[in-house]
């Protein structure tokens, strides 16, 4: 929490806060003038004073009052709902894009420059637009602190924008339940100073492992940045998907176009298993639970991968 006299963490704060007071406002009013009102009639009008029913004619001037009140109030949540909302819709020509993606169950965010993080970083008084693209199912990209959320829906082009003010580090959230492990959709939003955030950008040297990571631990870095162990243990256990543990080597039972058949997971059936997932369904699993990492997955990083699979048998 922080206070009033801080800087709010992004432009959009104060429309949409002051959009939620004022309804929240009126709901308040409504709850204590309807109950009064209720407790009153109900004194007023009980059955001991009044045991004969009496018919009580309309008044036309109440009944305008009421529904011209009634639709002044419409409007007015309605303009400041409007004002809170317009913002979002028109990002500035000069905004920085960067892509978010979202699959189960993680978000990537790719730069200009080639960086791919799992926590997004931005500079503190710039536009920023999210390209917003799902790889399966439907998500929702959330930042409370900035009061923006926006679905995310395989193949639709959507986007969102926002402009963090404040240098500090921000929850970000999947707001839309996307499955089993749909709580381990949360991350962080890293709003820098400009001149860390150029440096940060300029840095490309973790990109790729550095010439004394060995390979095993370049796969394992490469797993964990694409989120491949929410679904697959390193120890055995069964998740989503087969596990890590001992299957380099071994020969899998799989279903191949409709047919059991036995396979050995060498480094091909690997390289296969992540570019074409559905080809071989391993026996106990159903087809569908993964889509391809083609294009987001690199040759050197499969070769990365196989050397941690190796690993774990050692």
């Amino acid at each position: 929490m922080y206070s009033a006299t801080q800087i709010d963490a992004s432009s959009f704060v104060e429309g949409v806060d002051r959009a939620f007071i004022i309804t929240l406002g009126f709901s308040f009013l409504f709850l204590i003038v309807l109950t009064f009102l209720l407790i009153l009639f109900i004194v007023k009008y009980r059955r001991s004073k009044h045991p004969k029913a009496v018919q009580i004619k309309g008044n036309t001037k109440l009944e305008i009052a009421w529904t011209g009140g009634a639709l002044l109030l419409v409007l007015v949540l309605f303009y400041y709902g409007w004002a809170g909302w317009k913002p979002m819709m028109t990002p500035p020509d000069d905004a920085m894009e960067i892509k978010a993606i979202a699959r189960m169950w993680k978000f990537q965010f790719v730069y200009d420059n080639g960086k791919v993080t799992d926590t997004l970083y931005v500079p503190v008084n710039q536009s920023v637009v999210l390209d917003l693209v799902a790889l399966d199912v439907i998500h929702s990209l959330y930042i409370p602190a900035f009061r923006v959320k926006e679905d995310m829906v395989p193949g639709m082009k959507k986007d969102m924008w926002f402009r963090a003010q404040r240098v500090d580090e921000f929850d970000l959230f999947c707001a839309e339940y996307c499955g089993l492990q749909h709580s381990y959709m949360y991350t962080g939003v890293n709003v820098l100073s400009q001149e860390d955030f150029d440096n940060w950008y300029a840095d490309t040297t973790t990109a790729a492992p550095s010439a004394d990571t060995q390979a095993w631990e370049a796969g394992l870095s490469v797993l964990r940045k694409n989120g491949c162990n929410v679904c697959h243990s390193s120890d055995g256990s069964k998740l989503i998907g087969p596990s890590y543990l001992g299957i380099f080597g071994s020969t899998r039972e799989v279903e191949t176009g409709g047919e059991n058949r036995q396979v050995v997971a060498d480094s091909i059936y690997i390289r296969n298993s992540i570019y074409n997932p559905d080809a071989d369904i391993v026996e106990g699993y159903n087809k569908g639970l993964m889509l391809s990492y083609e294009g987001l997955v690199t040759e050197e990083d499969v070769r990365h991968i196989v050397e941690y699979l190796k690993h774990l048998n050692q």
